[in-house]
């Protein structure tokens, strides 16, 4: 059972025994689970390396002194017990930490007393040289974000979407990171959305360059890439749209735990979110327009490979009922005793195939 199971309400166990049978434990665990650990006075991070539990009681000791600190814990997929240890320390929900650990969750937002949990899904752009030829075009991945009062705590799994940037970024920013831990999360939903802008702007040329296909005359449509880029981009719009809900109760449903001058910040993010939610709903809506042409033209191009079977089924015809009247053997048959029966009936039938052809040809069914 998952950890902190005993600790759950009778009414809740039988949801939470039903969610763990979906759980697939890590067979090799990745030896560098702790990716990092610092602790944050002031804006400014300090030296020293700690574990969970020792940067929370160092947390603590400076907050008995006066000063404002938190802890800033990053994990990249840890499994059951080594979520746990970090749960035992800061307090976490035994729900968060099972959606922490078997991952595959859905963006969301959920608040816990005065923490929050925020799961966002990270997207990586796939090179490739033609979609025709790709096998993914996004791959994905997800960082859970757990934010008190006296830390943050993220979980990343995925061998993309790590955080060194962001740290290394707001370690240069004292100033942001005065904010509390909010402000980190903050950065870190901002480097999130960023890469949804950027991924949407490298599929963009895909969707270009899948449309100049469709449309192009006198070329067969092959519909596979556009069925393949149809399903990236319904996976990457289940990345995107979900934080629309997500942002917007971070505004309303949780001001007493984000100040105002993060909630400022995180606005902005939501705009940028909300710019790629659309962006991806306008390649959806083309690539289902492109789905119909794509089948139309495969349609149409049935019909008249119909017409042309038809048309050369209407000459064979000719010489194969002269051949079956002839092959009748019966003793009174027109031009049997002639010397040039056989030449006018081959020639006869000669003349009436090309007759057809040429007609057929006036109809654009050859």
């Amino acid at each position: 059972m998952f950890p902190g199971f005993d600790a759950l309400p009778e009414a809740l166990r039988p949801v939470a025994r039903n969610r763990q049978q979906h759980v697939h434990p890590v067979a090799n665990p990745p030896a560098q689970t702790l990716v990092d650990c610092g602790v944050y006075v002031d804006g400014h991070r300090l030296p020293g390396r700690f574990t969970p539990a020792e940067a929370l009681a160092k947390v603590r000791e400076i907050e008995r002194d006066g000063q404002s600190a938190f802890a800033w814990i990053g994990l990249h997929e840890p499994d059951g017990a080594q979520m746990q240890e970090v749960a035992d320390a800061y307090g976490l929900h035994p729900l968060a930490v099972e959606d922490a650990v078997v991952a595959h969750q859905r963006p969301k937002l959920e608040r816990y007393d005065d923490s929050l949990f925020l799961v966002l899904k990270t997207v990586n752009y796939v090179p490739h040289e033609s979609v025709a030829r790709a096998r993914e075009i996004v791959e994905t991945g997800e960082i859970m974000i757990f934010v008190g009062t006296e830390f943050v705590v993220t979980v990343r799994h995925g061998e993309h979407g790590g955080l060194h940037e962001v740290r290394k970024r707001m370690d240069c920013a004292p100033e942001h990171l005065r904010l509390g831990p909010y402000a980190v999360m903050h950065a870190i939903a901002d480097y999130v959305v960023d890469h949804y802008l950027g991924v949407t702007s490298l599929m963009e040329d895909d969707v270009d360059a899948i449309e100049v296909v469709a449309f192009a005359p006198g070329k067969k449509i092959d519909v596979e890439p556009i069925y393949l880029l149809k399903r990236e981009v319904v996976e990457l719009r289940r990345c995107v749209a979900p934080l629309s809900g997500a942002f917007q109760r971070m505004q309303v449903e949780n001001k007493d735990l984000i100040n105002k001058e993060v909630r400022r910040y995180l606005r902005d993010v939501a705009d940028h979110q909300t710019q790629a939610a659309e962006q991806i709903a306008s390649y959806d809506d083309m690539l289902n327009s492109l789905v119909q042409a794509a089948l139309a033209r495969v349609g149409m191009q049935q019909n008249m490979d119909m017409r042309k079977i038809s048309a050369w089924a209407g000459i064979i015809a000719v010489p194969t009922m002269v051949a079956g009247i002839y092959g009748m053997n019966f003793h009174f048959m027109p031009e049997l005793d002639s010397r040039w029966g056989y030449p006018s009936v081959i020639a006869a039938m000669v003349v009436i195939c090309i007759a057809l052809y040429f007609s057929f040809r006036r109809r654009d069914w050859l």
